[in-house]
């Protein structure tokens, strides 16, 4: 089996893995929310509550991962880029509309 070299579809998995950073708050910290405010906007619809405009911010890091994943499919971690930000980006969708729990 020949080796899979790297190109603009391992960028596939780099992206998906921005759009998690982007998203998700860990140990209180979420990325996307301090790169928002140092840029003057709001993160959230009400202050620091209400609807969670970082998530809806991180969807473009996991369509566009979606896209070179489809376009690039045979390099090194396109697949496993694309596969991470089709399931991620679901469940963001989903759950806008209370699909998931």
């Amino acid at each position: 089996m020949a080796k899979k070299k790297i190109g603009l579809g391992t960028l596939s998995l780099l992206l998906s893995f921005a759009g998690i950073a982007w998203a998700f708050t860990l140990k209180g910290v979420c990325l996307g929310d301090n790169i928002l405010s140092a840029f003057g906007i709001s993160a959230w619809s009400n202050g620091n509550s209400g609807t969670h405009y970082t998530v809806f911010y991180s969807l473009v890091f996991f369509i566009l991962s979606v896209v070179l994943g489809l376009k690039y499919s045979r390099n090194l971690g396109a697949k496993a880029g694309r596969a991470i930000s089709i399931i991620i980006g679901a469940i963001i969708i989903l759950s806008t509309f209370g699909l998931v729990l």
